[in-house]
């Protein structure tokens, strides 16, 4: 899936802000946010398919080990009890909680995201962040 990130200014330097009202505005920088924290959870679901993995590589190593010494009902143990089951429901592997999660809810607020910045603002991104910038330096420049 293509991500739209595209804005009618990429550099930022447009001095002719999106007509909003403070509230449009507030709206928008909320589903800007909105988008981000979703992202990051992305990133938490991504560390958490990743250390499931490694934990798992490092029962199966000792699977290995357990056997080689003698200890075939504690490597059996790893074998059928740990290594196939699932995270979630004993059958959903971190990968599919992962893919769930990005087909979904990733997938919809990136849309959304993008449906009302070109609404709203013609597709302007951090609308909120450039108002701040430029009452930031025209206060500066009044000192």
């Amino acid at each position: 899936m293509a991500i739209d990130d595209t804005s009618p200014d990429p550099d930022g330097e447009s001095e002719s802000a999106p007509a909003l009202s403070d509230t449009e505005c507030e709206a928008l920088h909320e589903v800007e946010l909105g988008l981000e924290w979703v992202q990051r959870a992305q990133g938490s679901l991504l560390e958490f398919h990743h250390a499931t993995g490694h934990g798992m590589d490092h029962l199966y190593r000792a699977e290995e080990l357990l056997r080689a010494t003698g200890h075939d009902d504690l490597a059996d143990a790893i074998r059928t009890e740990l290594l196939p089951q699932g995270v979630v429901d004993e059958d959903r592997w971190s990968y599919d909680v992962l893919e769930n999660f990005q087909g979904g809810l990733l997938a919809e607020t990136r849309s959304l995201e993008r449906r009302v910045r070109r609404e709203l603002a013609d597709g302007e991104r951090h609308v909120r962040e450039r108002r701040q910038e430029r009452e930031w330096k025209r206060r500066a420049d009044e000192s």
